[in-house]
């Protein structure tokens, strides 16, 4: 075997893509369907292992419930057992050979604009199917060179109105509801990808409920956010002001669908690139 570590019936392992929390990805041939899949790999080795083995069942559910373009398909679980416990447990997903949005580095406003439109119209697919991700973040949005994206990680997703037992999300992106335990909803997904939006438009992380630890390893008070316009002057104030509305503490405050959000992506988006294009037109006078 290429990597040494797996032999699973019916699939040619290629190489290790890489590794998330306790789980491991391989490029893989489905030989049965005749397809390069992503396997997704969890072994159980602690009780603690157990939540990821749910959150790779949730994934599987929630993709079967979602058919859109944007949101990756999960096509198999695969479970192995050792005295009739699971002992191992593999996900078949689809192949998607992008780069994380915390990996593009060189987008420019307009690729970042068109990427979060996408994404928005994801999570509306999933809000639709009564869905809501959770966990929005940059390392959860894939991108092709040819700007194609696929929102990834669905094991946080949840119905809406859930109500979670513990706290889960990502600390920099997490919104109020989450770490309050409150009732979830299409609006914790919006304050999810506000706090997305912020960290590609500036490069900090918008400050959430979870403190920050300082460089001397000790817990940080949440700062009160500066807007991302009074970062860079080429952020419009226009897109400040909605990631900032999206970032807002009270659900209620924020945009009220991933709809209103799209339509006022695009209405930036048509106002940068007709403000180029006026631009091109001046020096080619």
């Amino acid at each position: 075997m290429p990597n040494g570590t797996i032999d699973l019936s019916g699939y040619t392992i290629k190489r290790k893509l890489g590794t998330g929390a306790r789980t491991t990805i391989y490029l893989a041939h489905d030989d049965v369907n005749n397809r390069t899949v992503a396997l997704k790999r969890a072994i159980f080795e602690s009780p603690e292992d157990q939540r990821i083995f749910e959150q790779i069942e949730t994934e599987f559910k929630v993709s079967k419930d979602i058919d859109h373009p944007y949101i990756r398909k999960c096509f198999k679980i695969i479970k192995k057992r050792k005295m009739l416990k699971v002992s191992e447990l593999y996900m078949e997903m689809e192949y998607f050979d992008g780069k994380s949005l915390e990996e593009s580095t060189s987008l420019s406003l307009i690729d970042v604009l068109l990427v979060f439109r996408m994404v928005a119209g994801g999570l509306n697919a999933m809000h639709s199917s009564g869905y809501i991700h959770c966990d929005i973040k940059p390392n959860n949005i894939l991108i092709l060179p040819t700007g194609h994206i696929k929102i990834i990680d669905l094991g946080q997703s949840c119905k809406m109105g859930t109500i979670k037992q513990r706290v889960q999300g990502t600390p920099d992106y997490i919104a109020p509801e989450q770490v309050r335990k409150e009732p979830l909803s299409h609006r914790t997904d919006i304050f999810n990808l506000g706090a997305t939006m912020y960290w590609a438009l500036t490069g900090k992380n918008v400050p959430t409920l979870i403190p920050q630890k300082t460089d001397f390893g000790m817990m940080s008070k949440p700062k009160e956010a500066k807007s991302p316009h009074e970062f860079t002057k080429r952020i419009p104030i226009g897109l400040s002001n909605l990631v900032m509305e999206c970032v807002a503490d009270i659900p209620s405050k924020r945009p009220s669908s991933m709809n209103d959000i799209i339509s006022r992506l695009d209405i930036l988006i048509q106002s940068i690139m007709g403000s180029k294009l006026g631009q091109n037109r001046e020096s080619d006078d």
